[in-house]
Formats: C-alpha cells, sequence, structure tokens
C-alpha cells in the first residue's frame, strides 16, 4: 500500500509540474508582443469594418479592398509578411484589439476616450472632412440648419463621428446603428433625415444609392486627421515602427495613391472625390 500511495504521489506531482510548465508557456504566448506576433506567424492581421472607401467586402469573391487594406499591404510588404482581413465593426474595434482578434484597425481616429484603452502611433494617416449625406429635399448650409428635435440623424455607434456630430447637434434626434450599412439602410427607408460621417464614406454610400442624396459639408467646417488603433503593450517596436511608416506613406504620396486607385477600381473619377491630404481640402 505504501508503495502503491507513493508511485500515486509521484504521478500526481508530474502532472502538476506538466501543467505548471504549460500555464509559463501560456503565460508566454498571452504576454508576447504585437511586434514578436507578427514576426513569428509571419502575418499582421487587420480589422476590415465593411465601409467604403476604407473597407470594401467583395460580394463575389470575399476579396477586400479599400483605405484600409490597401495600407496593410503596403506594410505587410515592408516587413515581409503576409496580410489578412478579421471583419469587424468600428463599435468593436477597441475590443478586438484588446482581445488580440486582430493587430491594427486603420482609419481608426484617435480620440482621447480611446486612447484611454488603446494605443495609436504617431504620424498622419490623412485627413477627412466631416460631413452628412441629406435627404435631396432638405436644405442645408450649416451645421445649426440641423440642430432642432424635427432632424433625425443617422450614425454608426462607436465611431468617432457619432461624439463629433453629437456635439455640435445636440438638440436633434439620434439614431445610433450597430454599423455603417444599418445606417445607410435607415436613410434610404426615409427613418433618417441625415446620415453623419466621413466625407469620404458619404459619397460613396451616395452612389450606392443612385445618387439619390446629397453630400454636404455644412459650415463652419470641420476636418479631422485619422490614424491606426493598436494593442497598449510596453513593447512599442510595433507602434514606434507605424508612425514612420504612415508619415512616409502620407507624405510620399503613397496613401493618396492606395486612395485613388481603389475610386478607380469602383469606376469613380478621384478628381470628383473628396481629398485627403490637407492641402487638396
Amino acid at each position: 500500500m505504501r508503495v502503491k500511495s507513493m508511485i500515486s504521489l509521484r504521478s500526481v506531482l508530474a502532472a502538476a509540474g506538466i501543467l505548471a510548465v504549460m500555464g509559463v508557456a501560456n503565460l508566454a504566448q498571452a504576454q508576447q508582443s504585437t511586434w514578436d506576433q507578427i514576426q513569428a506567424n509571419g502575418i499582421v492581421r487587420v480589422g476590415c469594418a465593411p465601409s467604403e472607401p476604407w473597407y470594401f467586402k467583395d460580394p463575389a469573391n470575399g476579396e477586400w479592398s479599400g483605405i484600409g487594406p490597401g495600407i496593410t499591404a503596403l506594410l505587410a510588404k515592408e516587413l515581409g509578411v503576409k496580410w489578412e482581413c478579421v471583419e469587424t465593426t468600428w463599435g468593436n474595434a477597441v475590443a478586438g484589439l484588446q482581445a488580440n482578434q486582430f493587430d491594427m484597425m486603420v482609419a481608426l481616429d484617435a480620440t482621447p476616450k480611446r486612447a484611454l484603452a488603446i494605443d495609436f502611433p504617431s504620424g498622419t494617416l490623412l485627413y477627412y472632412a466631416v460631413g452628412v449625406l441629406a435627404q435631396p429635399n432638405l436644405k442645408i448650409e450649416y451645421w445649426a440648419d440641423m440642430n432642432n428635435a424635427d432632424t433625425r440623424v443617422a450614425v454608426p455607434l462607436g465611431t468617432s463621428n457619432d461624439r463629433a456630430i453629437s456635439d455640435m447637434l445636440p438638440e436633434a434626434a439620434f439614431e445610433r446603428t450597430k454599423g455603417s450599412a444599418e445606417a445607410i439602410a435607415s436613410f434610404a427607408a426615409g427613418r433618417a433625415d441625415v446620415v453623419g460621417g466621413a466625407s469620404l464614406w458619404l459619397m460613396m454610400q451616395n452612389r450606392a444609392l443612385g445618387g439619390k442624396g446629397q453630400v454636404i459639408i455644412p459650415k463652419p467646417a470641420s476636418a479631422s486627421t485619422t490614424s491606426i488603433g493598436i494593442r497598449r503593450e510596453d513593447d512599442k517596436r510595433w507602434r514606434d515602427w507605424l508612425g514612420i511608416a504612415i508619415d512616409f506613406y502620407y507624405y510620399r504620396g503613397h496613401t493618396a495613391k492606395v486612395y485613388k486607385e481603389f475610386l478607380i477600381s469602383r469606376g469613380i473619377d478621384p478628381a470628383t472625390a473628396p481629398g485627403i491630404i490637407l492641402e487638396d481640402m
């Protein structure tokens, strides 16, 4: 009985030792930085929220294009790795980054609230103007023209423009939708008088609706920059490298080229589209 007990005890201790080693290995993997993770896996994952021109998923073949995938492809080429889209929503961007569902979210605006939870590289990805897609019968010149309880405004929940437009239109009636598609659907069904967001995105949505609305940049004009959201971590190599890369792409014209090539692929003349370079706005 004593020998059997000793063997049993040794088995338990051995099993405990294996579990402890596995626990340390899992902890090390969980704490692996984004930079090391990309190098080890040979792939960079970008969160993709369907909303042109940022992200477009071709329904015919499932392939992604747009500013987000275009920039990601440039970054992956620099790193010598592959890239992939992980479909998500703007509202889930911060949580998705924190949960390590993807390595970055291109075209995520750096706001004070988001900066409490995630990190952003320095540098400028691009500029855009905040506007509205309005029903054709509306006459809008100023933000104040919409600041009343009779104006129904649809905005995708969790976007930086949700907060920006809410601040400018505190008296309006808001419908905050799960995603971009739902906001446009509300507008198309006549439940919303205007949809708020980046003028680039609104232009694409109005095109998809057959030009039934009107894209307006109300006065005073509100311009903003957008960035790349990443996880907050002690290892800053990923953040610092991204800052250098996006500045390089912006000032060397690569970002503008990505934008123009996407517009052309969607049958749009770049000369008729809103600019993304400050000097062109």
